[in-house]
């Protein structure tokens, strides 16, 4: 079976949860004996494929591109939905003169203003961004799950959202959950180099810094606890001011590290006592998989898909209110790692596991 991978034209120059999913898919997809090549273009030649698997519902001024090009060769198409509207940050936290448009806009609405803003402010600019902006951001979705053979959401609870918000029924899917590579995130092979043992029973936090992932409120709701913070990962992309202001609220118990080498990233979530995600919305965030399978207690947000994953083993928070947070941190921190959470997490989320099942959904349209 020869696969050809498509999505977002800055897949690798801004990288996210989605580039990392499409490796590890691809990956562990080589080991069950597929061809899998990766290809952005919008309208490539793909006469010599037997599938085309497309990612991210939220990116639609390029996928319609890419699904229309597919149907045009008589293709089947999967999609890895990756569908997580971020409603409620754009209206509750954004802040600025969006935050006060965001009030009286529909969430289609707003991602149509951000489209506009990321041609304008980062040249992302294309022949899907001029389709999109005749079409309207939902009219295009629509238009991309009409065509699409089979979905592949990352949870049963992602599925029913895409469902609910474009009132459709009785479409094949196949929950494809994210993931771990176990290999590499393995507790009992991961050595801690000298220099980072400062770190040692810290709370971690491995996200982009940006508003959807919540650092601000994090650091206004723990900065008087005795614990040592630390943030790895860069600013996202028009969110340098963000990154400073969580800086200038940070005591001297909070460290920002940067983005730093994947390789060493094992050795942080071991020394780390709790990891920390109290987004606006995760489905259900990587970096909280790799925690816990490296036996962190995690805390993460209620909003999203998280309790299909981490069932009664996390500890949630809300993203907007500070004593959730800092209760959520609390209690984890003075918790014991539950070793019946690593094996759940061991036992479903390995990225065998994805494959298996993306496989599974291949063969059921070809």
């Amino acid at each position: 079976m020869r696969i050809l991978f498509q999505s977002r034209k800055t897949l690798f120059t801004a990288p996210g949860g989605d580039t990392t999913q499409i490796l590890k898919t691809k990956e562990f997809l080589e080991k069950l004996g597929l061809n899998i090549d990766i290809n952005l273009e919008l309208e490539p030649d793909v006469s010599k494929y037997d599938i085309i698997h497309v990612f991210n519902l939220m990116r639609p001024q390029e996928l319609y591109l890419q699904v229309r090009n597919a149907k045009k060769y008589g293709k089947k198409i999967a999609l890895s939905t990756i569908y997580g509207p971020y409603t409620e940050f754009e209206k509750k936290a954004r802040g600025g003169v969006l935050q006060f448009l965001n009030k009286f806009l529909s969430i289609t609405q707003i991602e149509y203003l951000k489209v506009i803003a990321r041609a304008i402010l980062n040249r992302e600019f294309s022949k899907g961004t001029s389709i999109y902006l005749l079409n309207g951001h939902k009219t295009l979705q629509r238009k991309i799950i009409n065509q699409i053979d089979v979905f592949l959401p990352n949870s049963h609870s992602e599925m029913r959202r895409v469902e609910n918000d474009f009132n459709i029924t009785n479409k094949k899917y196949f929950s494809v959950p994210n993931a771990v590579d176990v290999k590499k995130f393995s507790y009992n092979s991961t050595l801690i180099d000298e220099e980072n043992e400062k770190y040692r029973d810290c709370v971690l936090c491995v996200s982009r810094i940006e508003g959807r992932k919540n650092q601000l409120n994090i650091i206004k709701a723990v900065k008087d606890l005795p614990y040592q913070f630390v943030f790895i990962g860069k600013a996202g992309a028009n969110f340098a001011k963000y990154l400073e202001e969580c800086k200038s609220l940070s005591g001297n118990n909070i460290h920002f590290l940067g983005q730093i080498d994947h390789e060493k990233l094992p050795q942080f979530y071991k020394l780390a006592k709790v990891h920390i995600l109290a987004s606006w919305m995760e489905t259900p965030g990587l970096s909280s998989l790799e925690a816990a399978v490296m036996r962190t207690n995690i805390v993460v947000t209620k909003k999203g898909d998280t309790e299909d994953y981490f069932k009664d083993f996390a500890y949630y928070c809300e993203p907007d209110d500070l004593g959730s947070i800092k209760e959520a941190v609390v209690k984890a921190y003075e918790a014991p790692f539950n070793i019946e959470f690593f094996k759940h997490i061991q036992n479903h989320f390995k990225w065998e596991d994805t494959a298996s099942v993306t496989l599974e959904a291949y063969k059921s349209i070809v």
